[in-house]
């Protein structure tokens, strides 16, 4: 059987924290033509607060890991509230995922894998993996972890 993205997150009982408002000037949102382009994303939680941290410094790769599948929880937030329902996206094209590490950290694509991860179990293998970047950088405010994304539409 197959399940729309909106049912697997019940599914999954996943819980989509509040869609960040934009930190600049920026739509969190865009689309062109048969795609919808999604605005960096970091790691919101439930309560509103981010989670904070560089990895390979004072955060594990594997809490790296979960702060990149907060950010997918964070994006679906963003999709829902600024774009409408998560049933109009075909397939994720492409994931630019960026990790706040040090310069001798080389697992960025390690933490990223939090995020492609949970974007398969949302929208299927075929559908739900895309082509990506995983780089390192500093990122605003703290945060280990930021994510943008491009998705074709039906």
């Amino acid at each position: 059987m197959n399940f729309s993205p909106s049912e697997k997150i019940k599914e999954l009982g996943l819980e989509l924290p509040p869609a960040p408002p934009p930190a600049g000037v920026y739509r969190p949102v865009l689309v062109v033509d048969n795609f919808l382009y999604v605005s960096g994303q970091g790691p919101v939680l439930s309560d509103g607060s981010l989670i904070k941290g560089r990895v390979g410094d004072d955060m594990e790769i594997e809490a790296g890991k979960l702060a990149a599948r907060q950010v997918g929880l964070t994006m679906l937030s963003t999709i829902q509230t600024h774009f409408g329902s998560l049933d109009k996206i075909k397939r994720v094209v492409k994931v630019l995922g960026m990790v706040n590490c040090g310069p001798d950290f080389g697992q960025q694509p390690l933490v990223i894998n939090g995020f492609s991860e949970l974007f398969a179990e949302v929208f299927g293998k075929e559908n739900g993996i895309s082509v990506r970047s995983a780089v390192g950088m500093i990122l605003p405010n703290g945060i280990p972890v930021e994510i943008e994304a491009m998705f074709e539409l039906h």
